[in-house]
């Protein structure tokens, strides 16, 4: 997903107007003519019921909109996982994005929302995951008249980086409260100001406004991911300057530059000036206005976040005569971190709070001020070193997972308030109720007020429904937990439980990423896992299915987790990790490695699912088999399979040498193969004109073979399919509903329960499609 390309547009398109185009998925499904000699068969339209597994958060929210019109009217965005709106009967999120299909991945990373306060039912969303190459597509405005249900989106002539550098900044995107046809959308990579004034359909640049941004990550990275610039980052009205039907007079606008980092407009957005008298030398990563007593607070940092940030200051700026204070809550020599997160209590003028929130150590920081930024309290205290004093207690029985596992000395606890704290918002209609996002989920209280008079708040999960891990691999045994998840950032899970949050994740060793699993097809008590972490262990072993782990010895040269086989048996494995210079074998559970032969670094690795001594390997269009439990492979050449982009491949199990391959790239050979040789031959079937992940389910009623479950592009329809009868014909199993963006890591049917199967997606968590 990570290919060189072209820069984004840039000031060429300075006066482009846009016109919008109906969000819409994939036609139905037309007929398709696969060809695995000799059958032949179509693909048809069978849409199973989708939910997720649940796990609960697992993923950075970077802002939280609450509705200024409307109680307990919410938004949460994510920056790789989509939009979603609070339900507050059933208290959890809804998502939002599931429509977007294969081609549009990009937009399910949203780097902006706004909630329109004077129609409630409307809500946008500025979508596009990176600014660099790694994102082939431009980035879009989503446009919605019922809260999300249904989307027209406005493609922009640039892209926008949902999961860029600073993206914890905003909200970038804002509606005019007083004439909702008007909203503004701050821009990445110099790009600019631009203006919307038909409710989001065109839009333009603003060509008066005279700062893009300045600040970069880092120049000097090549891939253009630390090197963009961060652009214009926030906009707020002062909603005291118009009235019903009349563009506000004066917006402020927050800009990466750490000279000039706020502008002002009090002509409705004609002409801008640079806000006398600003601090300087830091980004302001939040603006807002407290209307009632007249001030502007900013929120700042040296860095652009989320993760780094050194210093930061909290200003307060006097709208009425032009005096700017520093109200900082620790002086500049006592801060190590930024500040970010910044919110105003609407019932409750001059109560504020803020957030330090690149204070990785001992934890994050939230303040909170009654006095318009006169005095300040915090969360917790330093009593007597390493002892500290709480103002909060914090439950995370719903999500108990959030303990990492961890059992730090003190200063440090665990669970932790947070990290990368960015969105922080008090309910406009209720001073009790806050919500703040984290690197891993959505915290709240339900009783703020206590912080004021002496008592405790009490912290809980707000998480349930918000599902945003990124899948690796998957794996369903035939025994034990139904699932075994390998993921990203929170290593992964035994779900023993699909409707369940997981008590915990795997640890002993706990992995910062699980990059590959596999179990014994035949004794699947015996699991093997390998990840990435900063350094060794980096692959652990399980004999009770994955309830308990322990680690194995890892060969020299290991940098990152690769891919992993077990035999058939679990006698040995065969592990291909990253930073070393060749494929590697054991027996037993990895006390030693030896380097296996004919097979080179970096292959994909699997297991035969019959023979415990057969494994194989695929790189760059060459099929290896090895008959010896991994110590030397055979190439096996076999014309047609990809030469170039990412290829995985299974064996069936309780068959021997029956192993299907999907894979490619569009500049190549792409689709779906299958060998009944050990790969000494492979078949490419015809009508499946794209493949990305194959798996195996319980076969149907009747039905001598198992289902196979693959992400594909099938008689020009890309979907979830299913094959009751080998490969033959094909039924799409997903619609156009539910398409989750890019669901190319993995799939694998359940071999327990016919028509079950578990879709990896890039954000949207683990999808658990049953039969309808």
């Amino acid at each position: 997903m990570r290919s060189k390309g072209s820069r984004p547009l840039g000031a060429l398109m300075a006066a482009l107007a846009l016109v919008g185009g109906l969000l819409t998925a994939a036609a139905s499904p037309a007929a398709a003519r696969p060809e695995p000699a000799p059958a032949r068969g179509t693909a048809q339209a069978d849409a199973s019921t989708w939910k997720n597994v649940r796990v609960d958060g697992g993923g950075f929210v970077p802002g939280i909109v609450f509705n200024r019109k409307e109680k307990n009217l919410a938004y949460a965005r994510t920056d790789i996982g989509g939009a979603y709106r609070w339900d507050q009967s059933g208290k959890r999120w809804v998502p939002l994005l599931d429509s977007l299909d294969w081609d549009h991945w990009g937009w399910t990373g949203v780097v902006s929302l706004a909630s329109d306060s004077v129609d409630p039912d409307k809500v946008y969303v500025a979508a596009g995951t990176y600014t660099n190459s790694w994102d082939p597509g431009n980035g879009a405005i989503l446009r919605s008249s019922n809260r999300g249900a249904s989307w027209q989106s406005t493609t922009l002539p640039f892209k926008l980086g949902g999961n860029m550098p600073g993206r914890g900044m905003g909200e970038r995107l804002a509606v005019d409260p007083h004439k909702n046809s008007v909203l503004y959308l701050g821009a990445p990579s110099g790009n600019g100001l631009w203006r919307s004034t038909d409710s989001g359909v065109t839009w333009s640049k603003v060509t008066s406004f005279p700062n893009p941004g300045t600040y970069v990550q880092d120049a000097s990275d090549t891939s253009g991911y630390l090197s963009d610039n961060q652009g214009v980052v926030w906009v707020t009205f002062d909603e005291r300057t118009g009235s019903s039907g009349s563009a506000t007079k004066t917006v402020y606008v927050g800009v990466a530059d750490k000279n000039n980092t706020v502008y002002r407009s009090t002509d409705a957005g004609a002409t801008w000036s640079r806000v006398a008298g600003q601090p300087t030398g830091y980004l302001s990563h939040k603006g807002v206005l407290d209307t009632e007593n007249g001030y502007l607070y900013l929120t700042t940092s040296d860095k652009g976040g989320p993760y780094d940030g050194e210093k930061g200051q909290v200003w307060r700026y006097a709208t009425a005569t032009g005096e700017w204070k520093n109200i900082s809550p620790m002086t500049d020599a006592d801060t190590y971190f930024g500040y970010s997160g910044l919110t105003v209590d609407r019932q409750k003028p001059g109560t504020l709070m803020v957030t330090g929130y690149s204070s990785w150590w001992p934890d994050t920081q939230i303040f909170r001020s009654t006095d318009s930024g006169a005095t300040w309290t915090r969360a917790w205290d330093f009593t007597s070193y390493p002892n500290r004093s709480f103002r909060y207690t914090q439950d995370v029985s719903a999500v108990p997972w959030l303990t990492f596992g961890a059992n730090p000395s003190p200063p440090e606890v665990t669970p932790k308030l947070g990290w990368m704290t960015e969105a922080l918002e008090i309910d406009p209609f209720d001073s009790r109720r806050m919500m703040y996002g984290t690197g891993a989920t959505v915290y709240g209280t339900e009783n703020l007020a206590n912080w004021d008079t002496g008592g405790t708040i009490t912290i809980t999960p707000m998480v349930k429904g918000l599902e945003e891990t990124a899948v690796n691999d998957l794996a369903s045994p035939p025994t034990g937990a139904p699932l075994l998840s390998a993921l990203g950032d929170i290593g992964g899970f035994r779900h023993t439980d699909l409707d369940a949050v997981p008590a915990r994740m795997y640890t002993s060793p706990t992995f910062t990423t699980t990059t590959s699993l596999d179990y014994a097809e035949t004794n699947a008590n015996t699991v093997v896992r390998v990840g990435n972490n900063d350094s060794a262990p980096r692959i652990a072993f399980s004999t009770d299915n994955g309830a308990n782990w322990f680690q194995g010895s890892e060969p020299a040269g290991v940098t990152g987790g690769g891919t992993v086989a077990a035999a058939a048996d679990g006698s040995g494995f065969v592990w291909a990790p990253e930073g070393t210079s060749a494929v590697y074998h054991t027996t037993g559970f990895g006390n030693s490695w030896a380097a296996s032969s004919g097979i080179p670094a970096g292959a994909v690795v699997e297991s035969d699912r019959k023979n415990p001594k057969t494994f194989y390997g695929f790189k760059a269009g060459i099929f290896y088999v090895s008959t010896d439990g991994g110590a030397t492979f055979t190439a096996r050449p076999s014309s047609g399979l990809p030469a170039d982009g990412p290829v995985r491949f299974k064996a069936l199990p309780g068959a021997e040498g029956d192993i299907w391959l999907a894979g490619g790239s569009t500049a190549g050979a792409y689709g779906l193969w299958h060998s009944t040789d050990s790969g000494a031959t492979f078949t490419k079937l015809g009508g499946v004109q794209q493949a990305d992940t194959i798996g195996f389910g319980k076969a149907a009623p009747g039905a001598s073979y198992q289902a196979l479950y693959t992400s594909a592009k099938i008689g020009g329809v890309r979907g979830i399919f299913r094959s009751t009868d080998a490969g033959a014909s094909w039924t799409r199993i997903n619609d156009d509903a539910h398409q989750w963006g890019w669901t190319g890591g993995a799939i694998t049917g359940d071999p327990r329960v016919y028509g079950r199967v578990y879709v990896a997606t890039n954000g949207r968590g683990i999808l658990r499609g049953d039969a309808s």
